[in-house]
């Protein structure tokens, strides 16, 4: 039996999705010959984020968090699934259309590619290579959808061509053509879904083997530091621990491909406004520099009143203070631009590189070589300032430079030039809209004033009076500190806020404002009931 209108309508979408997901495979395999960014999906979705408007870019963090990246490329295959099978039906009615549909996806994906900030001319092939193969697969499986091409004639054709001999072999039924047409298309489609399924197997086995550091970071020795740091803290239940374990860490950065650089490949360029052009390797700065700790919180701007966007570790490694030195920046130098190896760049005041705080090039995190996504093998930790403009993972290049002269990747997008960390704290219990019993209940959470220290927390019931908390060791310049209070609770709804106090003595700042343009303002408020 031949298919139905409404099958071969299905059948040609089908087709198109199984095409465009072997020109995706057959891209990210290539990709692996040319660079990781290059891949299809990835360079869509890289561009997507550079050019997406910075509400909709708050809004994916503040909605999805640390999860931004899946749910970006998820997004971007569906797009691209609903393309493929409206491509796949325009080609079967109206041909080329599908093949179009396939070229100008194909266009825009070549020019997603090639925006890249550290892109070549083959970037291109990726995109190029899978596209062909899969517009090619699409003419094939869309050839063989089409009613009467079957590799013989049809059933009518046949019949007018039917000899009168007696001897002459049976024709063939309308019906039985109908079956070959179909057994046609299946091996097709058969045979393209088999190379999807090998591409899509070997590229994702590929993808994790081929050119991975893991090796590398096992291997990688985190030097000594010359210097202790205090990090025992009391533990309060449900309450954040003083040190985030480095898998708990969050990670906000734009690079959908994770850079894979090797201990013994990396190098740091330091130039612009100097007296003199240096570059050093990791092994320069094991035997010329003196590795050191400290404990620093890293927060994102994008973190809201509240919010998870926070950590805090022990890191470990050199002063970029010394670094620079070496360099000797130009007395009207105010700004040090920092790249990282996928092109993303900060843009730092000069002042915080070189004045007392414990601004590294950070090779361990939490007596651990980075982790890849955190930026093994050296990243930039600077306290006091949002990631924005001065925690570059992955960074290769220090471009002395002025705020007037050089626009970072954020900035050039609207946000704050300096980013100064702001005053703020968090309740973490109980947790909101949760339910108490009446009596003692401990409140408790975290405060932090990067490079200004936290003098004191303050804990209000609904519009009752500000109570003192405890503010519990260790007393770190630039970490987060923990805190609590002990509530004798009544029943009741009740709302619990908390406030800060920085090392100046300033108060944390109460009017709201949202993350744009230099981070949120305003009290941590949660409701609570309790019970009697």
């Amino acid at each position: 039996m031949s298919f139905s209108p409404r099958e071969r309508a299905l059948a040609a979408g089908v087709s198109g999705v199984l095409c465009a997901a072997l020109g995706v495979g057959i891209g990210y395999l290539c990709a692996l010959a040319v660079d990781r960014g290059s891949a299809p999906l990835h360079a869509v979705g890289s561009t997507v984020i550079d050019n997406a408007p910075a509400e909709m870019r708050e809004w994916a963090i503040e909605t999805f968090g640390t999860n931004d990246k899946p749910v970006l490329l998820t997004s971007i295959a569906i797009i691209m699934a609903v393309l493929a099978a409206v491509a796949g039906i325009a080609e079967f009615k109206r041909p080329p259309a599908g093949l179009v549909i396939f070229g100008i996806v194909g266009v825009v994906g070549v020019f997603a590619a090639l925006d890249r900030p550290t892109a070549v001319w083959t970037w291109a092939l990726p995109t190029l290579i899978g596209v062909g193969v899969a517009m090619g697969a699409l003419h094939v499986l869309i050839g063989r959808l089409r009613p009467g091409v079957s590799g013989t004639a049809t059933a009518p054709d046949a019949q007018l061509d039917q000899s009168t001999d007696a001897n002459s072999p049976a024709v063939p039924s309308e019906g039985d053509y109908g079956d070959v047409e179909r057994r046609r298309f299946l091996v097709g489609a058969s045979v393209v879904g088999g190379a999807v399924a090998a591409t899509g197997l070997g590229g994702w086995a590929l993808w994790r083997t081929t050119g991975s550091v893991s090796a590398d970071r096992a291997a990688f020795d985190v030097p000594a530091a010359t210097n202790t740091v205090p990090t025992a803290a009391p533990e309060l239940k449900d309450v954040t621990t003083f040190i985030t374990p480095n898998s708990d860490f969050y990670r906000i950065d734009t690079a959908l491909t994770v850079p894979q650089i090797k201990s013994d490949s990396w190098s740091l360029r330091i130039h612009g406004m100097v007296d003199r052009e240096i570059r050093l390797d990791l092994d320069q700065l094991r035997r010329e520099h003196t590795p050191f700790d400290a404990v620093v919180t890293l927060t994102c701007v994008s973190n809201s009143v509240g919010g998870d966007l926070i950590g805090n570790a022990t890191w470990t490694g050199y002063r970029i203070s010394d670094l620079l030195a070496l360099a000797g920046p130009a007395e009207d130098a105010d700004m040090v631009l920092s790249t990282s190896a996928d092109g993303w760049t900060a843009g730092t005041p000069l002042t915080a590189l070189t004045d007392n705080r414990d601004a590294m090039l950070a090779v361990g995190m939490n007596d651990e070589p980075l982790p890849v996504e955190h930026g093994y093998p050296v990243r930039m930790v600077v306290p006091g300032l949002y990631g924005y403009v001065s925690a570059t993972k992955w960074v290769v290049s220090l471009e002395v430079t002025r705020f007037d002269r050089a626009k970072a990747y954020w900035t050039s997008l609207g946000w704050a030039e300096k980013g100064p960390i702001k005053t703020s704290s968090r309740i973490d219990v109980p947790r909101p809209d949760s339910t108490v019993p009446t009596g003692p209940v401990t409140v408790g959470g975290v405060a932090w004033a990067q490079h200004r220290g936290i003098a004191g927390v303050q804990v209000r019931v609904d519009d009752g009076p500000w109570n003192d908390a405890e503010v519990l060791p260790p007393d770190l310049l630039d970490a987060w500190r923990l805190w609590k209070w002990d509530w004798n609770a009544e029943p009741g709804k009740h709302q619990l806020t908390v406030r800060a106090v920085d090392g100046d003595g300033q108060p944390q700042i109460e009017t709201e404002e949202p993350p744009v343009p230099d981070g949120a303002t305003g009290l941590h408020t949660i409701a609570v009931s309790v019970r009697s």
